[in-house]
């Protein structure tokens, strides 16, 4: 919670992302990092945005131009399940929120 640093799970899904995006020179990506609802929504969204540049900047420093990578931060406005502010949730279920997913804008 409130880090924006790349875990050693999280390298290893970046590291054969960046594989594919190698293998596919034409692909571009959204990377769309969420948080928890936990914290205010401002302040999400910044810790959101912080975790997209992370893992873009790590998939530059492994070779991928910077253009073919788009960082967006989306706080806790796309939350995947009932953990919204108030809602008592286990750490798991808040832990489903914090992520960080690509989606192709171009091939």
């Amino acid at each position: 919670m409130n880090k924006s640093n790349i875990r050693e799970d999280a390298a290893e899904e970046l590291d054969r992302l960046v594989q594919i995006l190698k293998e596919h020179p034409s692909i571009r990506l959204e990377v769309a990092s969420h948080t928890d609802s936990r914290a205010p929504s401002t302040y999400n969204m910044i810790l959101s945005r912080k975790r997209a540049d992370a893992a873009v900047a790590y998939m530059v420093k492994r070779g991928i131009a910077t253009d073919r990578l788009v960082p967006i931060g989306y706080g806790d406005t796309r939350l995947l399940n009932t953990c919204r502010k108030g809602e008592y949730c286990t750490e798991d279920e808040h832990q489903l929120n914090r992520r960080t997913e690509v989606h192709i804008l171009q091939e």
